[in-house]
């Protein structure tokens, strides 16, 4: 990809259809494998499967910088506020703001609906310096995952 990215990308979060499913897998593999081998769990018959078990196109967007497919995002309201189910940012568009940028969308859709944000880390992922360093505290660890909560602001 071309180094079109900035620190503050202009970020799109757009629709996703059902059939939308496979695109959405193979960029959920893409985007994991590294974090995955690193702790000997990756599988990508598994990440399917987990991801299509959970699955819900309305509340799955996908990322779009300057005309390009970067990632998706999926956040679900939940009783006790909305999770951040899935973040997945492509390699190639990593460290480039990417993922703060709709980091910012979704807490301003947070905020507005004056919830909690919930979600979880891989305990090997980079993800969790990400989330620390946006301002969720971390609340559980369990055997593979860490777990964190932004609170209403």
């Amino acid at each position: 990809m071309q180094q079109i990215l900035k620190n503050r990308p202009h970020v799109t979060l757009t629709t996703v259809q059902p059939e939308d499913f496979e695109a959405l897998v193979a960029m959920r593999i893409e985007a994991m494998r590294e974090s995955l081998e690193r702790v000997g769990r990756f599988d990508p018959v598994r990440a399917r499967e987990r991801f299509r078990e959970g699955f819900s196109a309305p509340d799955t967007r996908y990322i779009d910088v300057a005309g390009n497919r970067v990632g998706f995002v999926v956040v679900k309201a939940l009783a006790n506020g909305l999770v951040l189910d899935h973040l997945y940012i492509k390699p190639d568009a990593q460290g480039q703001g990417v993922g703060s940028a709709v980091l910012r969308q979704v807490f301003a859709e947070a905020d507005a609906a004056a919830s909690t944000l919930r979600v979880g880390a891989l305990k090997e992922s980079d993800s969790n310096r990400f989330y620390l360093r946006h301002g969720f505290q971390l609340v559980e660890s369990g055997e593979f995952d860490n777990y964190y909560v932004r609170p209403n602001v």
